[in-house]
């Protein structure tokens, strides 16, 4: 029996709760760095130091942080779900809550590139990327991380994931980043769509939309008990 395809685009707010801090909240990462310098290609090549010790300290953060519960419930939907999780996040917290499908948008933090042939990915779990490490064409490694101005290229598989959508789920995004925030769109327009936010999100969108005014840890499973409510009464 085919199982329902649920798709989740997940943001900054649900890795927010495990004490993964971001860029746009009050006393968020940029009252400390302007993000041009630190997540752009420009910023890179001016000065790489700069950029290699920042993810460095974004990695170090990592491997002390825990999945939260909303991270651990997508896992758990599994059970009833066929899910496919579509993230802006760079962290693995889903993948440690133990989801089986994800896609990165904006790449992996556990990662690196070579800075020539970015076809060239080396998983470098939570250790430092120092200038002088190269990749096996010579090239300096860079973090696998998609800059401001660079382009998404996990977008194609990420909208064919998108149009695939018995239900649609946005939890912890105001969708504010562009092109991700353009997936509703190819949502068709009879699949139930779910935001999970604890703040006022308004979504110009031609689907019914189930606001969930809650943390994910909280609104995770509000919506899962609602949509087996609603599957199980058809």
């Amino acid at each position: 029996m085919n199982r329902i395809k649920l798709v989740v685009l997940t943001g900054a707010g649900i890795s927010a709760e495990s004490g993964i801090r971001t860029f746009r909240d009050m006393g968020g990462l940029w009252e400390e760095y302007d993000i041009m310098e630190v997540a752009s290609y420009d910023g890179w090549v001016k000065n790489p130091d700069l950029v290699l010790n920042f993810y460095n300290d974004r990695r170090k953060q990592l491997k002390d942080t825990k999945p939260n519960r909303g991270h651990i419930a997508l896992a758990e939907a599994e059970k009833y779900f066929d899910v496919h999780i579509i993230t802006q996040n760079v962290d693995n917290l889903h993948e440690r809550a133990g989801s089986t499908k994800i896609l990165h948008l904006h790449g992996e933090l556990t990662k690196v590139e070579s800075s020539l042939d970015s076809s060239i990915v080396h998983d470098i779990g939570y250790t430092d990327l120092k200038l002088g490490d190269k990749c096996e064409k010579g090239s300096q490694l860079r973090p696998h991380i998609v800059w401001f101005g660079e382009p998404v290229p996990a977008m194609l598989d990420a909208v064919q994931i998108t149009r695939q959508a018995q239900i649609f789920a946005i939890i912890g995004t105001s969708l504010n980043v562009y092109p991700a925030a353009g997936l509703l769109g190819y949502v068709s327009k009879n699949t139930p769509v779910y935001l999970v936010d604890p703040n006022d999100v308004t979504v110009q969108s031609r689907q019914a939309i189930h606001y969930i005014k809650e943390n994910a840890s909280i609104g995770v499973e509000k919506m899962l008990e609602m949509i087996l409510k609603e599957v199980r009464a058809n």
